[in-house]
């Protein structure tokens, strides 16, 4: 028989709340940084539609870009935008090399509702940038000194040794949209990609951006020679970028098929109820009464 006087199971009781999912200055760092990637993703697009074309070395080879985006006029008239990798080329009229601009045909790297500002205008772009560039660097610097003093790498960000191991099944079900609810605890696959986004991706941008900057040029001309040159640099930091964005939309999608009330709730207040499957393995783990 169970005894009545134990502490109810969290699995008999719905209002059960989990532990802090996310402590305050995750929660704060990571709405911060959503508004500032916005805002570095579409300035930079602005930036990029100067000259939107990409190169590897040091100088621009305008004869042999790796990537470019422009518009030709067919043999009937009309005109098409293109998109050119290396030597592939890929019609993308009205999104990608010739879109509208204020309802008006133009040739333009990316569309007007994807740039700040909408219309074209290099130096409003490269303002908003810099100056959302320099706050996202501050506040990721403040906050791996945060990782690393409170231990939240250790404890949430890196993977243990049996977690290690667990890093097939992990993937394996991620692919097959198999998700649990581990009361606010990161499996391997998530702790491997927000540690490789914190601690890998968001440096390189930072780095790759510090290059094209001919005043940090001259105070440090040995970081272009890392990234083998400021084309190379500004092809690297186009290319993070893009993983950034797919890294947001794949986030973005694992939260929605994932309670995504509580997953907002979670970041939002810090705290969020358990789901079914943490209860469940809690019930399993405690010990009998009977």
């Amino acid at each position: 028989m169970s005894d009545k006087n134990s502490p109810q199971a969290p699995s008999q009781n719905p209002h059960v709340r989990a532990g802090p999912r996310h402590r305050l200055p995750v929660r704060l760092w990571h709405w911060f940084n959503l508004w500032c990637l916005i805002v570095l993703l579409m300035s930079g697009l602005q930036i990029f539609n100067a000259h939107p074309a990409l190169y590897w070395g040091s100088v621009s080879t305008f004869d042999d870009p790796w990537l470019e985006m422009y518009a030709i006029r067919t043999p009937a008239g009309d005109i098409e935008g293109i998109t050119a990798l290396g030597s592939w080329q890929f019609e993308t009229t009205g999104v990608l090399g010739y879109s509208r601009v204020a309802g008006q045909p133009a040739v333009r790297g990316f569309p007007e509702w994807s740039t700040l500002p909408g219309y074209q205008h290099l130096s409003m772009g490269r303002l908003w940038h810099f100056f959302f560039a320099w706050l996202f660097a501050i506040s990721g610097a403040l906050f791996v000194i945060y990782a690393l003093f409170s231990g939240h790498l250790k404890r949430d960000l890196w993977p243990a040794g049996r977690e290690w191991r667990g890093l097939g099944r992990d993937i394996l079900n991620h692919l097959k949209c198999r998700f649990h609810d581990h009361a606010g605890k990161y499996n391997s696959l998530q702790k491997l990609s927000y540690a490789g986004v914190i601690f890998v991706a968001l440096p390189l941008m930072i780095l790759t951006g510090l290059c094209m900057s001919p005043t940090f040029n001259a105070v440090a001309p040995w970081l272009l020679d890392l990234f083998g040159g400021r084309q190379s640099a500004r092809s690297l930091h186009f290319i993070v970028a893009t993983l950034l964005v797919l890294f947001v939309i794949v986030h973005v999608l694992l939260v929605l098929l994932t309670h995504p009330l509580r997953q907002l709730r979670g970041m939002i207040t810090g705290r969020a109820p358990v789901g079914s499957d943490a209860r469940r393995r809690h019930q399993d783990s405690e010990p009998s009464h009977e």
